[in-house]
């Protein structure tokens, strides 16, 4: 099998094609989710919580000096990734809790059984019954003469 048979071979299974479809999706959909967080989520709560922002927070561990600039812990932009990474989740959980509603409604009744179950089921039955009604026979204790 020559290199390019096989690589055609890898890059057109189900799974790999599956795949990115799914990562354009992801990249799609995390667009949406910025926005709802970005747009939507985050302007009533900076309201609520007075405009908070971490990210200025930081430690200068090696100040500037000349054309080096200075070394800096930055603890702030980290807490402050922490809290939107925590919003952030928070909407995709509720937004999945919504969706996953709206399919348990949408959920149909199980299908209804095949003719050959129910015709399964009617000759189990009647063999149960058959075996139910069977006379027992009798136990007989006589010694053989």
């Amino acid at each position: 099998m020559s290199i390019i048979s096989e690589f055609k071979a890898f890059a057109l299974k189900g799974n790999v094609v599956d795949m990115a479809v799914g990562i354009i999706i992801g990249a799609a959909f995390g667009k949406i989710v910025s926005s709802l967080v970005g747009d939507v989520v985050m302007p009533p709560l900076g309201l609520l919580i007075g405009g908070v922002d971490f990210s200025d927070l930081a430690v200068t561990l090696k100040p500037a000096e000349g054309t080096t600039p200075a070394v800096i812990l930055a603890y702030g932009k980290f807490i402050q990734t922490v809290i939107d990474f925590l919003i952030v989740a928070f909407a995709i959980f509720m937004g999945v809790k919504a969706i996953n509603r709206l399919r348990h409604h949408e959920e149909a009744k199980p299908p209804a059984p095949s003719k050959e179950e129910v015709l399964l089921s009617e000759i189990r039955d009647l063999l149960k019954e058959q075996n139910n009604k069977a006379p027992e026979a009798p136990v007989t204790t006589a010694p053989y003469q």
